[in-house]
């Protein structure tokens, strides 16, 4: 893709698909212009970087639409002094933005090979203030302590208890829980020890995380 077409593309995918979805953050807007989404989208599909639908990865993963990435990241509003766990890692896009947001970002993937590329595209934007780790982490990833921030990239039906754990006081994450497609974006924060307040911000739809626990369902 030429060079002042993906300008233009960026510049439409800002204005025509994330601004009318609420985007209004300044920073959340600087940084979709200064990360080169183009960067972190596998090759056979570069020309649509900037569409407004999931890119497919390998291992049947995907990337999410730029509109959602944008929300979500408005809603965690990740702090430069902060240390956030992604669950999720994809092609590494959401993992560079929130590195230029926050401290320092950890990252889990189940998939060895999505998480080489990964690592490979983040440093080629000379991002470092991350980790990258290959694990399954579908009922949660203790291995850090307690975090400022947690986003987890795919849907649960139902949410394990140690990520609600697994966060600070005054920390917060963002879910996607339900059922495809009917599915609640929540942000969830700890107001204290024992106290965690949710909110449901909108519905969308999204790939179940892999291994994600089930709830029990009724059967006659």
């Amino acid at each position: 893709m030429p060079m002042m077409n993906t300008e233009l593309a960026r510049y439409n995918m800002i204005e025509q698909q994330i601004r009318p979805w609420d985007v209004m953050d300044d920073k959340v807007l600087d940084l979709l212009i200064q990360v080169p989404r183009e960067a972190f989208v596998p090759d056979a599909y570069k020309g649509v970087a900037f569409a407004d639908m999931p890119l497919p990865l390998i291992n049947g993963q995907c990337m999410m639409p730029p509109k959602l990435e944008a929300r979500i990241l408005q809603a965690l509003s990740p702090q430069a002094h902060e240390t956030i766990l992604e669950v999720g890692t994809g092609s590494g896009y959401f993992t560079a933005l929130l590195a230029r947001s926050c401290a320092h970002v950890y990252s889990v993937e189940l998939y060895a090979d999505i998480s080489e590329q990964a690592q490979q595209n983040l440093e080629n934007q000379n991002i470092h203030n991350f980790t990258l780790e290959v694990g399954d982490a579908a009922q949660g990833w203790s291995k850090h302590g307690r975090l400022d921030a947690i986003v987890i990239t795919a849907a649960l039906p139902v949410l394990p208890d140690q990520f609600r754990q697994d966060l600070k006081v005054g920390g917060r994450m963002i879910a996607f829980i339900g059922d495809s497609p009917n599915l609640e974006v929540q942000l969830i924060r700890r107001t204290g020890e024992r106290d965690w307040t949710t909110e449901n911000l909108f519905e969308t739809d999204m790939p179940s995380l892999n291994n994600a626990r089930q709830p029990e369902r009724f059967e006659l």
